[in-house]
């Protein structure tokens, strides 16, 4: 009987079927793994291709975590590590809906949809045009951010501003650029924002956010390489019927400066801390009294001799009348003065200031 497995070729050729993907097979050993029992190749189906490639679209969470979609986001750095930046942001919708509430003399709702982390160039591919981006510098952390005003909450601000009637959907005109007076009431609620964004991180660390240019496409506010991580946060403004979305978007190179202060659990971290036992402590150190002895003159001398000495024996210091001397409490030398007579007592004038070891002992204590 003749064998009906027919035998594999050294190098077989891809031959798709019914949408599916056929891999060549380099090895022999693998090969032998790849045969079926009837002799057919093996071949992965499209759901074994998504979890390999980790884009399941079934489940996006899982697939995130999972196949070479995984690697190539393991470089990212979740904004989970950095506790206060919810807090600062958290704090920034409560003062945005405040300062718009003013700003548009209207009710406005802020919140807060979403905080994550993504490339920089992912996001700028993934920009809705038209739109408005604000390019501004923070002063203090020497770096640039993103805010990103989409096209329905320009037209809403305008028609706010404008005194638009309510009720009605503000109008949406497609195909032509922003308007001067568009962009400059767009540019007055952005500096509205960053003022509040200044605010916010007032508690953490001061930092002034500064209006540096305003575009419209995403190509010209290019402020990070594609490849670099940063944090995104959604924001969602509604005036009654109408209302719209402003992204912030902020580099991890922007925040490094202050990533100490962001890693911290709450606002002014201190462990337990209590200023009132400190300022006590403090004015109690003050008032404490403490020995401070005045020495002539050290020798070293042999165990032996001390052992002889005997009621009378004399030990010749290495000091004169005017020879300076040390002035310690405890083991800490303090400062050198002279050797003097103030009425019937002994007296050490201070000649020197302070040793630094001196001045490190006080500070450690107060």
């Amino acid at each position: 009987m003749a064998d009906e497995t027919q035998p594999i070729a050294e190098n077989p050729a891809p031959t798709p079927e019914d949408g599916q993907v056929m891999g060549n097979v380099a090895s022999s050993d693998v090969q032998d793994v790849a045969v079926g029992h009837d002799g057919a190749e093996r071949i992965l189906n499209q759901d074994e291709i998504d979890s390999l490639l980790g884009f399941d679209m079934s489940d996006e969470e899982s697939a995130e975590r999972s196949g070479i979609r995984a690697i190539i986001n393991s470089a990212l750095v979740s904004y989970e590590r950095l506790p206060m930046l919810e807090i600062v942001f958290d704090r920034l919708v409560r003062l945005m809906t405040t300062s718009l509430r003013n700003f548009t003399s209207d009710n406005v709702e802020v919140s807060l949809d979403n905080i994550s982390s993504i490339r920089f160039g992912d996001y700028l591919n993934s920009i809705p045009l038209p739109a408005i981006l604000s390019v501004f510098r923070a002063e203090e952390l020497n770096n640039y951010g993103l805010l990103t005003v989409d096209s329905n909450l320009i037209y809403s601000i305008v028609d706010v501003l404008l005194g638009g009637r309510r009720g009605t959907a503000a109008m949406r005109i497609e195909g032509r650029p922003y308007t001067t007076i568009e962009r400059v009431l767009v540019q007055r609620m952005v500096e509205v924002v960053l003022a509040d964004a200044k605010e916010a991180f007032e508690p953490l660390t001061p930092v002034s956010f500064t209006l540096d240019r305003l575009e419209t496409n995403p190509r010209f506010a290019a402020i990070a390489r594609p490849a670099n991580a940063a944090i995104l946060v959604k924001l969602r403004i509604d005036m009654e019927d109408r209302g719209g979305r402003i992204e912030l978007l902020l580099p991890y190179a922007t925040l490094e400066p202050i990533r100490k202060m962001l890693l911290q659990q709450f606002m002014g971290e201190k462990f337990g801390r209590d200023n009132i036992w400190e300022s006590h402590l403090a004015t109690e150190l003050w008032t404490t009294q403490t020995e401070v002895r005045a020495v002539l003159d050290e020798q070293q001398i042999s165990l032996k001799r001390v052992l002889n000495l005997k009621v009378g024996d004399t030990l010749m210091l290495n000091a004169t009348p005017d020879s300076l001397i040390e002035l310690r409490a405890g083991t800490i030398p303090l400062t050198r003065g002279r050797m003097g007579r103030r009425n019937s007592h002994i007296a050490v004038r201070v000649e020197a200031p302070l040793t630094p070891h001196a001045r490190q002992a006080v500070q450690r204590l107060t």
